[in-house]
């Protein structure tokens, strides 16, 4: 058997939940092989695991066929990304219960930041219209817009990503064979052709309420921050703002209508400390003000920086960047000018270069270097 066939069996089998798994895989080296091939006093001797568990992992051959699953990824064209893959998002593996693998349909590795854009299936036009804009702006700039294929806000941020041209994920709480909801084939298809498809559950696994918590929990886990459009108290994505919250991460809440259920959960997240959104540049904001207190050790200079130009730049942004060169104030119009770049070529490239706290946006609209 192989390393990721031993995966696959991992994380199909019943009744172990992924700190479990993790906890197993910690204490027997790594190896998935080494866990199912552990004797039972062996797995009943790491913390959490019990009889039952043990002898579920005894007899994964009565649970689980990993060619047979293999054979369906090849025919749906999927695939199973292991947490030591490099396409297995960044962010995802700092969780205290990261899964320990992905199914994925689509080729993007997650290479790019990733914001979520959460909310209700029960959905006003205009949360409808906040999401797509925001999802649309997002993937301008070079985000990954994360979500989770459901009806009403999940479908329209989406909708926007693509409709930009961008990169965008969905996260699914079932098998990566079901579509769910149906009427989303279309959009599944197009998320698959530009982005990429994700679940942690094997094939004909049905959605549950226990699914689409866990599937919360990955969508926050993957993501710099969680933006949540539209909910009323108890809906879906304030679990999904919760375990955002759990894990460290930024958390965005879109105001509405004070009489409006749908905005409820919004309101109250916000009296409880997330961010008000009204635009993307409440995130940009965030983002750029959190990389400058994040500690970093001090470095020599490398020569291209001394001469003038930081290290690690694309060539757009040592376009745009060297610019500012004897303290200049442009506008983008002029920076558009002078680079040949597009407004939305532009936009992302000076995005990137204030994350990486090399250029100011002033309160005119004008950008300067900064010292």
């Amino acid at each position: 058997m192989s390393e990721r066939q031993a995966f696959l069996v991992l994380n199909a089998l019943p009744n172990i939940g992924p700190i479990t798994l993790n906890r197993l895989l910690g204490e027997l080296g790594g190896d998935p092989r080494a866990v199912l091939a552990a004797d039972r006093r062996r797995l009943e001797a790491v913390k959490g695991v019990g009889p039952v568990i043990a002898s579920t992992l005894a007899g994964w051959r009565d649970y689980f066929d990993p060619v047979r699953e293999e054979e369906r990824m090849a025919r749906s064209g999927a695939d199973f990304i292991t947490v030591r893959d490099p396409g297995y998002p960044r962010l995802l593996k700092e969780i205290h219960d990261p899964p320990i693998g992905l199914y994925r349909r689509g080729g993007y590795d997650f290479s790019r930041p990733s914001v979520a854009i959460v909310g209700s299936r029960r959905t006003t036009l205009y949360g409808q219209s906040v999401a797509r804009k925001f999802g649309a702006e997002l993937a301008r700039l070079g985000f990954c817009v994360v979500s989770g294929l459901a009806r009403g806000i999940d479908t329209a941020a989406h909708e926007g990503a693509l409709e930009a041209k961008g990169r965008t994920a969905a996260v699914l709480g079932c098998g990566i064979d079901i579509i769910y909801p149906p009427e989303n084939l279309e959009l599944f298809r197009r998320i698959e052709a530009e982005g990429a498809v994700l679940s942690e559950f094997p094939f004909s696994r049905r959605a549950d309420r226990q699914s689409f918590a866990m599937r919360n929990r990955i969508v926050a886990g993957m993501c710099e921050a969680t933006i949540v459009v539209e909910s009323d108290v108890d809906g879906g994505a304030m679990i999904t703002a919760r375990f955002a919250g759990e894990q460290g991460r930024l958390i965005f809440a879109v105001p509405g209508r004070i009489d409006q259920n749908t905005s409820a959960g919004c309101h109250q997240l916000i009296r409880d400390g997330a961010t008000l959104m009204t635009g993307v540049d409440d995130l940009l904001n965030e983002l750029s003000y959190l990389d400058g207190l994040r500690p970093a050790p001090i470095a020599e200079k490398p020569a291209e920086v001394a001469a003038g130009r930081p290290a690690n730049l694309t060539p757009d942004e040592a376009a745009v960047h060297a610019c500012f060169q004897g303290g200049a104030i442009l506008s983008p119009d002029a920076l558009a000018g002078a680079t040949g770049l597009s407004a939305a070529q532009l936009s992302a490239t000076l995005m990137m270069l204030e994350l990486k706290r090399l250029v100011a946006k002033r309160v005119d609209g004008t950008y300067e270097a900064r010292r």
